[in-house]
């Protein structure tokens, strides 16, 4: 299954819907403001929450947590240092660990496990300003992977911020 999804939250608070293929509401993306991190809910149509999107507060680099019901799922890190392509792991709370590999700059990545690809995240797929695809291969879990790139987003921008700084 393929989703847009808009580029670069601009601020916490900002609310946004993940469509899918079709142009159909599929997620919404509820930017929790007053909080003492920075905190996104991904909830379905309905408005039930089914995952949150967290920032670490004390991390060595920038990390983001996944807790679906109130349990950690997954932990989001961007790699120390990666010179010519961006590198970030996902730590799943099975102990497993997803890579993340790709051009920051063309928002071009791939999610990997042992080699396979289970999911991409594309600028390419939309003409649409501001937005970017993202990809989940049969049988993954679409929320996770959503989740992840909405991280993914969150961390490069607050890079951005810090580096304008």
């Amino acid at each position: 299954m393929r989703y847009a999804v808009k580029e670069k939250l601009f601020s916490i608070g900002d609310d946004f819907w993940i469509t899918d293929e079709g142009g159909d509401k599929a997620f919404l993306v509820d930017g929790k403001v007053l909080r003492l991190r920075q905190t996104l809910e991904i909830c379905d149509p309905d408005g039930r929450v089914l995952v949150t999107v967290r920032k670490k507060l004390i991390a060595m680099h920038e990390s983001m947590e996944i807790e679906e019901d109130g349990a950690l799922v997954a932990t989001v890190r961007k790699a120390l240092i990666s010179p010519l392509r961006h590198r970030s792991s996902v730590e799943l709370a099975d102990g497993s660990q997803l890579d993340v590999t790709g051009s920051i700059l063309d928002k071009e990545f791939e999610i990997t496990a042992g080699g396979e690809v289970l999911a991409r995240i594309s600028r390419a797929w939309f003409r649409i300003r501001d937005t970017y695809g993202v990809e989940v291969e049969p049988g993954q879990d679409d929320v996770l992977f959503l989740a992840i790139a909405v991280a993914l987003d969150r961390i490069q921008h607050d890079d951005d911020v810090r580096d304008r700084q």
